[in-house]
Order: C-alpha cells, then sequence, then structure tokens
C-alpha cells in the first residue's frame, strides 16, 4: 500500500486552512495561478498521464483541453460525487478528511479552462460529508481561495453545492447535469458531449472527486514525480473500495501495477473463515466476475483491456464459495431493474427479461435456449442502451457465463451446489 492521495485524510483537521497549508496544501495551487498559463497546466496534467477515476478512464488533459478551446464567457466545473456504484466509499474518504485538496483540485481545473463557477454533486445519502464540504467552501471565500481576484490576481471562481436524490443512473455525466438542471435524472443523448455543451447549455467539465484529488500534487510535485508511482500505461496510485468475504475491508491506496491477489491476500488478509475463494468482482456491480485462475493479472488499464475487463470507480467484491452465481445474477439485475430510469428500451425492458430468464434458471425450468437469450439480450443492451448503466448492466452475465458455465449448467439439471436455488439442489447439496 501507498500513502499519496490520501496522506492527509486523518491527519489534518478537514476544515483547517492553516493546517492544509502547513502540510503541503496550495502549493500546487499557487504554482498554477502565479507561475504558468492555462495551456501549462494542462499540459504538465497531459505528461502526468494522469486518466479519470470515476471508472470510464479517460485522459483527463484531453477532457480539460475540450473545454479549455471552448469560446464562451460562461463555463462550468462539475465535481462528480455521486457515489452510487454498489461496494464503491473509496470519494467519501476524501470528501470528509481531505476536502481542502478536492477543491483545490477544482480551482486548479478552472483555473486551466477558464471556467467562472463550479458545482459538487454530492450523493443525498452523504448528508454529513455535504455539511463538511458547505463548511470548507465557506472557509476558503473567507480566506480568498474561491470568490473574486484569487489569490490577487484576475481570476474568479466560485462553489456551491448539489444534492442528488439516490438516483444510480445520476453518477452518468449527462444525467448529472440534467439534475442539477432541476429536471429527472435521465442521460441525454450524445453528441453533444458536456465539454461543448453541457450545464444550462454551456461548456461544461465534469471529473470525479479522486481525479481532482490527485491535480494538487501533480501541479506541486510535477509530471514526472508522479509518474514515479504506477506503471507505464497506468500512472499514479489508486484509491480501492473492498468488502466482501475478506478478513480486511476498507479502503486502500495501492500503486497501479499491484496484482488482485496482492489485494486480497497480502493487502485483506485472505478469504474469511478459511473459505475457498469464488471470484472477485471488479468495478462495482457493473464489473466482471473474475474467478481465481486471473487474479495475478495486474490492475493496468491496458493490461486489464486485454482481459476486456474495466476497473471502473476501484470496487472490489470477493466472494466466497458458499455464493451461488445464479442468485448473486439475480441480486445484482435487481439493482440494475430498479436503477433504470427507463428512458431507453434495451436497459428499461432487457433488465426485466434478464431477471425472469434467472428466475427460470432458478427454478430448474431453464432450457439452452434460456442461455442463449441470456447472451443475446446481454449484447444487445451493451450496445444498444443509451448510457452506462445499460451498457454496463450486464456485465457480469457475460463474464459468469465464460467462467462459471458449468454452473449454469448445473441448474438446468435442478442442481445448485450452494444449496439455495431450489429443493432438490438444498438437499443434494447437503
Amino acid at each position: 500500500m501507498v500513502n499519496f492521495i490520501s496522506k492527509l485524510c486523518g491527519k489534518v483537521s478537514p476544515l483547517s486552512i492553516k493546517e492544509y497549508r502547513d502540510n503541503g496544501g496550495f502549493i500546487g495551487l499557487e504554482n498554477t495561478i502565479l507561475k504558468m498559463k492555462p495551456e501549462d497546466v494542462i499540459k504538465t496534467v497531459e505528461d502526468s498521464k494522469l486518466r479519470g477515476r470515476g471508472g470510464a478512464a479517460f485522459p483527463t488533459a484531453l477532457k480539460w483541453r475540450f473545454v479549455a478551446r471552448e469560446d464562451n464567457e460562461v463555463k462550468y466545473i462539475i465535481c462528480n460525487a455521486d457515489e452510487g456504484e454498489p461496494g464503491t466509499f473509496k470519494d467519501k474518504i476524501l470528501l470528509d478528511g481531505c476536502p481542502l485538496q478536492i477543491i483545490e483540485g477544482m480551482i486548479i481545473a478552472a483555473y486551466a479552462t477558464k471556467a467562472t463557477k463550479g458545482y459538487i454533486y454530492i450523493r443525498g445519502e452523504y448528508p454529513k460529508t455535504k455539511k463538511i464540504l458547505i463548511n470548507a467552501i465557506a472557509n476558503l471565500r473567507n480566506a480568498g481561495y474561491l470568490g473574486d481576484n484569487i489569490l490577487g490576481q484576475d481570476f474568479s471562481f466560485d462553489i456551491d453545492i448539489r444534492s442528488g436524490a439516490g438516483a444510480y443512473v445520476c453518477g452518468e455525466e449527462t444525467a448529472l447535469i440534467e439534475s442539477i438542471e432541476g429536471n429527472p435524472g435521465r442521460s441525454r443523448f450524445k453528441p453533444p458531449y458536456p465539454p461543448s455543451q453541457g450545464l444550462w447549455g454551456k461548456p461544461t467539465l465534469v471529473n470525479n472527486v479522486e481525479t481532482l484529488a490527485n491535480i494538487p500534487l501533480i501541479l506541486k510535485h510535477g509530471a514526472e514525480k508522479y509518474k514515479e508511482y504506477g506503471t507505464e500505461n497506468s500512472s499514479g496510485t489508486k484509491l480501492i473500495s473492498v468488502s466482501g468475504n475478506v478478513v480486511n475491508k476498507g479502503v486502500f491506496e495501492i500503486e497501479f501495477g499491484t496484482t488482485l491477489r496482492e489485494v486480497v491476500y497480502d493487502i485483506c488478509g485472505g478469504i474469511e473463515k478459511d473459505k475457498k475463494l469464488k471470484f472477485v468482482q471488479l468495478g462495482g456491480s457493473s464489473g466482471a466476475c473474475i474467478p481465481e485462475g486471473l487474479l495475478d493479472i495486474r490492475l493496468d488499464f491496458e493490461e486489464l483491456k486485454n482481459y476486456d475487463i474495466g476497473l471502473g470507480s476501484g470496487a472490489i467484491l470477493v466472494v466466497d464459495e458458499s455464493t451461488c452465481i445464479l442468485d448473486f445474477l439475480k441480486t445484482t439485475m435487481e439493482f440494475f431493474k430498479h436503477e433504470s430510469c427507463g428512458k431507453c428500451t434495451p436497459c428499461r425492458e432487457g433488465n426485466r427479461h434478464i431477471i425472469r430468464i434467472i428466475e427460470r434458471i432458478q427454478n430448474g425450468e431453464g432450457s439452452q435456449r434460456d442461455l442463449e437469450l441470456l447472451e443475446n439480450i446481454s449484447q444487445i443492451m451493451k450496445e444498444a442502451s443509451l448510457c452506462g448503466l445499460g451498457q454496463a448492466a450486464p456485465t457480469a452475465i457475460f463474464t459468469t457465463l465464460k467462467y462459471f458455465g458449468d454452473e449454469y449448467e448445473e441448474h438446468l439439471k435442478g442442481y445448485c451446489r450452494s444449496g439455495v436455488c431450489n429443493p432438490e439442489g438444498k438437499e443434494e447439496a447437503r
């Protein structure tokens, strides 16, 4: 484990500007505003090879450059703190422990893109965190780090808070923008994309909490120092949220290049109650289910891509042998059915049909045709859904069919090795 972007969490008071400054805070901001041109800031972020930490892993500097080149007097910065992915709770550690670092990152991003207004969009289930952010923003205004003429320069920027109402889909940037505007949280058709037409039709930069927390450190230490962490293809560190059947659960900061095996057995102490590992789901409920045989995969964007696996937001769910694949999938797909906004047919209807098929298979009433339907519907959702919710919802279906096909076949014969799906399987499992 390392201690880089989370270094100040628990070390300084989250609302103390003095403590934050005494521990190296605002050096990155001062380097930016007092010594650099906006393009130089973007170039530094580009040289660092920072990629978004919210799930898509899009090159951060490229997104900034899209917004910077827009010729508009009004531009917005949005911090996406709508941490709704099941099993993900790493952003809350930063929001609660070091909100000034995230806000410093927003101010630097605003200077680089010439934005004048920012919003932190935080999930409604984090009321205490929201209060911390409100107080942090007020303290920064009083200290001259927000508002007009920041650090005495011809640069003005301010931030407000907006709360979500618990909709998972609002983690998608266009649904989030709709929510801030006071509309139902539903994804927009694209193009146009937010960097050209985002909030209220203006150029808008949307970055994740963890992405923004990296920015002050990159501008403080420089791109080359930052790249000493991680791998050639994936620079820096990553916060991971580990839950499930492991001894040590929680948020850990690791370097890119760490393997899943190291996470499960070295960092998290192995499987609870000395049971056998069944799989690791990487990236939350919308992530791939990875069998024990692939645990030596490194957490590296390009290496994961070779296996058609994404890192997502960094959620890692560890599942032991007592779990039934079909029962696990039913719970997962019921979540996506509940959270679908209903705007597009593939997601709205696909999740519903998948659940029906899974229930048939669980009850011993399924057939080979059902397995084909399951894969076909999942493929349609992946290719035709409007936003990432529908596109990623069937990821667990694809990977469990690939790696745990024998369990599907057993259920077709009325047998559940975990003993949770039907009377026959339960009795046989005993």
